[in-house]
């Protein structure tokens, strides 16, 4: 039987790493089991879920250019049941997001003209470089100073 990606083989796991398990494949082919590819759950140790000796089905995820293969058990296990309905949120009264409370606020003063927001822009703006220079320039021993 020829391995193909998308085909479920049995082998026997030959050896055990810190990143996967390498398995024993039919005609004298290894592959690999990922770590992330050995269970559904979190992963910490291969360990605990494979032994060296161990027969395992799994099914080919990929065969690269120089003959790697990558196998998943993950992939055969059964997926658990979707929920058909999504999850029902607890009803409790809750403040809207702090955005949308301003924009509320905004609406009800009205909202300021592009002049306005333009204006306070360049004053915030003009406020910021002023602060800017006078930390910069006591650094730089003041205005008009120059190194001799």
């Amino acid at each position: 039987m020829a391995i193909e990606v998308g085909s479920i083989v049995e082998g026997v796991v030959t050896g055990i790493t810190n990143f996967g398990a390498f398995v024993e494949l039919p005609e004298g082919k290894t592959g690999l089991i990922h770590i992330s590819e050995v269970a559904d759950v979190y992963v910490n140790d291969v360990h605990d879920f494979l032994r060296e000796r161990d027969q395992v089905k799994a099914k080919v995820l990929t065969i690269d250019d120089r003959g790697k293969i990558g196998l998943s058990i993950k992939a055969l296990q059964a997926k658990p049941a979707v929920p058909t309905q999504p999850p029902v949120a607890p009803a409790r009264p809750s403040r809207p997001p702090r955005d949308m409370r301003r924009t509320a606020a905004v609406r009800q003063m009205g909202s300021p003209s592009f002049e306005d927001k333009l204006s306070r822009f360049l004053k915030d703006s003009d406020e910021r470089l002023t602060d800017l220079r006078r930390k910069t320039d006591s650094k730089r021993g003041g205005r008009g100073s120059r190194r001799g």
